[in-house]
């Protein structure tokens, strides 16, 4: 069954899986522990990651009926996160503004909040919007 919500793009998916030794498309997708395993392992040497390159189009479907749409754009906010996460930009870009303030004077939380965001952003996002 197709999902009419659009909140991952197979696009990005695909440039992070260029990357996917880190786990970077499995975070996107909301795959946290599998992510985790991908950046300790290299992409379980290379062979999941080489897997991944078949997988993106059903990861990008689950993640679509898992996630609800809302004002915020899920890309537009990993993007933030993994290139100026530690400045807390992408929690500006949430509304969490007393969280970006600490992130940008501490190194987002001496890269422990940076941690933890990419373990649960997805789960941010979707929980404003289902607030809203």
């Amino acid at each position: 069954m197709l999902s009419t919500n659009d909140t991952h793009s197979k696009t990005i998916g695909y440039i992070l899986w260029i990357f996917g030794f880190t786990g970077s498309h499995r975070f996107y997708y909301g795959k946290p522990i599998t992510g985790t395993i991908w950046l300790l392992t290299l992409g379980l040497l290379g062979v999941g990651w080489l897997i991944d390159l078949f997988l993106i189009p059903a990861m990008d479907e689950e993640a679509d009926m898992r996630f609800h749409e809302g004002a915020l754009d899920y890309s537009l906010a990993w993007i933030l996160l993994t290139f100026v996460g530690i400045f807390g930009v992408h929690r500006m870009y949430m509304g969490k503004w007393l969280s970006a303030v600490l992130y940008l004077f501490t190194g987002g939380l001496l890269g422990f909040g940076i941690i933890y965001d990419f373990w649960t952003l997805n789960e941010q996002i979707n929980r404003l919007h289902v607030e809203q």
